[in-house]
């Protein structure tokens, strides 16, 4: 009675939590946190659910010290939150400079706004947004003022991720006066909650660690199983295993090569221009080469062969309502899209009807055309090529060639090149004088170093930076990892079932099971590596890890699970096309067009090094639960295809089932770090350790799902291989919502990732 109450709290915590989260995104945050995040009943259940655990540990008298450290951990997590809902109080306190302000606004519980006093008086000194340099991308927003306690003064600063305490109360950066006179500070009073919650956060972290080299537990359990001892995980791995150009005018590829290596302004960052180059050809084309022509050959063909370039079809129109409704092929000229006879440009009445609210698949496409369009005619008219940098005052900023130049400081001679040295280029590109024109971006580039100052990108910044457009990571290695691993996993599949269990030792399936394990390896050490190089130029030329967005975690995934396999491969070789079928699955998902490849600067707030720890120990955790999915897919295809009656059948699903526990452990454990390493990171940046957003809900319901998992001796049917099997293939569905469904769907503070 008791497991079966224990059991329907559970389960009811996971689905009330899932199912807010449909609330918030149908009826607002507001309505989700007040019918459920914030109800009684939702306390209350959580206080069930910790009371009905405690009453089960006792019933069943557990007694392994790292157990119930872990559990007390839990406990110690829940009581700190409670305390933090009862006594916990969060407000806004706003600042101007030169004015003493002694109290704060609360919501109150009416949904009012109230005031309370301040122990001390507080006065704003200055606030200062600073950039990132040449770019108006804030790299922190910085507040400074005093506070006088008892005719005591004490300067005191917050900024992003920099919190101040006194008394007590914690201060965060949370908005400012668009007059730069004035900030607006979170206020965070918790006294009791935050020593609870971190003292569990830290308890969690070394029972965690505990539980895994504990002699008696479960995981040093697994270890020793008679299966692993046998090595019927390694017998089992045995089984496993430019077109040539046409007439358009362009540059040569070594004068389109010297416009690439001049710098400009791009996404709010100094970069080559080859980058906008390679960005400009995929968006219209599709691929970052088009005819054997270079990306720089595409963009200044467009800058200096606009007539020519616009009768090219150069613009891929993807399938759907557009293509069919006007019978567009799959590729098109700019021009296709501007025709006199029709009324100029054909898609305007419809890029109206998109912008006044038809969002249907045909006006999407529309709006996705009329976007690269617009690219192509701010690139002929200049407005994009931000080369030109003027600093003063220490301040560098970037202009077009086209820009308006009144008030800045900038003298005569130098407005005259800004304004001239396209047209003169453009003049000597029609004459055939080539070697002119390399003279003349030559002279291009050192003005840039010379009038660039501290905005422009270092020689490594920028050699990575080139490196990294020049080779087509993801796309290459998502085709081979994909490739190998779908082939690898049918032929372990087909091997074992022309082993009858004898897992193809003798004969000619053992030799090229041999030969298919022995590729495996190698394609995924050379991809391995690939991607370590992927990510390292992508680090050099940011200046930051490279986890701050989907598309840099999905390669950190894929990275990891490549890694994890070859790390365990001579123990278990058969989770080598595991590694391989999943690395290229998530190499697929960043090559998909819903993920931005562009190296960007980081929000502020991201500018964290609790950031790097929390996705690295996610990504990881998702890797290993990635490989258990497999193993669980494996084991169910392979009863289907076979029967649960074949020979041999039961010891190669134990097996996998084995393999699967063994990485399942380690993987739980990492997942409830990096959740709540992300919630410190919260605290420390927005002064509360959770607040409800989907992403964390998610996170949370996966890491309750995949805790059953390691529930065995109280779940009996996760101790029958295809049960456990079963279990796995559907836990990584909450995964999969987490990642993508959040992302794509509900949104959120933590869309971005």
């Amino acid at each position: 009675m008791l497991k079966k109450l224990l059991s329907s709290l559970y389960i009811l915590v996971i689905v009330a939590m899932a199912a807010a989260t449909f609330i918030e995104k149908w009826r607002g945050t507001d309505f989700a946190h007040a019918a459920v995040y914030s109800a009684w009943w939702f306390v209350a259940l959580w206080a069930l659910l910790a009371a009905a655990a405690v009453a089960y540990i006792v019933r069943r008298r557990v007694r392994r010290p790292s157990v119930l450290a872990l559990h007390l951990a839990l406990l110690l997590i829940l009581a700190g939150a409670l305390a933090t809902h009862v006594s916990g109080e969060r407000g806004m306190v706003h600042l101007r400079c030169g004015v003493a302000v002694d109290a704060y606004s609360v919501i109150g519980r009416d949904g009012g706004i109230e005031e309370r006093k301040l122990p001390f008086t507080m006065r704003l000194d200055t606030f200062d947004i600073r950039y990132h340099d040449g770019t108006e991308a804030e790299a922190d927003y910085v507040s400074k003022f005093t506070v006088t306690d008892g005719g005591v003064a004490t300067e005191a600063e917050v900024s992003m991720n920099n919190i101040y305490t006194h008394r007590s109360m914690r201060f965060y950066q949370a908005d400012y006066d668009r007059d730069r006179l004035g900030s607006t500070l979170a206020v965070n009073y918790d006294p009791w909650g935050i020593p609870l919650t971190y003292a569990g956060y830290g308890l969690l972290f070394l029972s965690l660690l505990w539980t895994l080299v504990d002699p008696r537990g479960a995981y040093r359990r697994l270890l020793r199983s008679p299966l692993l001892r046998r090595g019927v995980l390694s017998l089992l791995a045995v089984t496993a295993f430019s077109t040539g150009a046409g007439a358009v005018k362009v540059l040569p590829k070594e004068t389109a090569d010297k416009f690439g290596r001049l710098y400009m302004l791009y996404d709010n960052r100094v970069c080559p221009v080859q980058t906008f180059a390679v960005d400009f050809t995929k968006k219209l084309y599709g691929s970052s080469s088009y005819k054997g022509f270079t990306a720089e050959q595409v963009l200044t063909g467009f800058i200096f062969y606009g007539d020519e370039w616009g009768a090219e079809p150069v613009v891929r129109v993807k399938s759907g309502a557009l293509k069919d409704a006007l019978q567009l092929p799959r590729y098109c000229s700019v021009n296709t899209f501007f025709n006199q006879m029709l009324g100029g440009y054909i898609l305007g009445p419809y890029v109206q009807e998109y912008y006044q609210g038809q969002q249907d698949e045909f006006h999407k496409h529309v709006a996705d055309i009329d976007d690269r369009l617009m690219m192509v005619m701010n690139l002929r008219r200049g407005t994009l090529l931000k080369v030109f940098p003027v600093t003063a005052g220490g301040k560098t900023t970037w202009y077009a060639p086209t820009d308006n130049l009144d008030g800045v400081a900038v003298d005569s001679l130098h407005r005259k090149y800004m304004q001239g040295v396209f047209s003169l280029v453009y003049q000597e590109v029609l004459a055939g004088n080539i070697a002119h024109v390399d003279a003349i971006f030559d002279k291009m580039l050192k003005y840039q170093q010379v009038n660039g100052g501290s905005s422009l990108p270092t020689g490594a910044q920028v050699e990575a930076e080139r490196v990294y457009n020049a080779v087509p990571f993801a796309t290459i290695l998502f085709m081979v990892n994909l490739t190998a691993g779908v082939l690898l996993v049918a032929f372990a599949i087909y091997f074992m079932v022309r082993g009858n269990g004898n897992n193809g030792r003798n004969g000619s399936i053992g030799k090229t099971a041999k030969v298919a394990n022995v590729a495996g390896v190698a394609v995924s050490v050379v991809s391995l590596a690939a991607l370590t190089a992927c990510l390292a130029l992508r680090w050099v030329a940011g200046g930051r890890v490279p986890m701050a967005n989907g598309y840099e975690t999905m390669l950190v995934m894929a990275w990891s699970v490549m890694l994890l396999s070859l790390v365990v491969c001579r123990r278990f070789r058969i989770i080598v096309p595991f590694g391989l079928l999943m690395s290229g699955f998530f190499l697929l998902v960043s090559h998909i067009n819903y993920m931005n490849p562009q190296i960007t600067h980081v929000m502020p707030v991201l500018q964290s090094p609790l950031l790097s720890v929390h996705v690295s120990v996610i990504m990881m955790s998702f890797a290993l639960l990635s490989l258990t999915f497999v193993c669980g897919v494996t084991a169910l295809l392979l009863r289907l295809i076979r029967g649960r009656n074949a020979p041999g059948i039961d010891v190669q699903t134990d097996s996998l089932a084995l393999l699967s526990r063994l990485l399942l452990y380690p993987a739980v454990a990492l997942l409830a770090v990096g959740v709540f390493v992300g919630a410190v990171w919260a605290n420390v940046s927005w002064g509360t350790y959770w607040s409800w957003d989907a992403k964390e809900v998610w996170g949370l319901v996966t890491l309750l799902v995949y805790a059953v998992a390691v529930h065995e001796a109280s779940l009996p049917f996760l101790r029958r291989p295809v049960g456990f099997h079963l279990f796995m293939v559907l836990a990584f569905l909450t995964i999969i919502m987490t990642y993508f469904g959040v992302n794509y769907f509900l949104g959120g503070m933590h869309s971005y990732a």
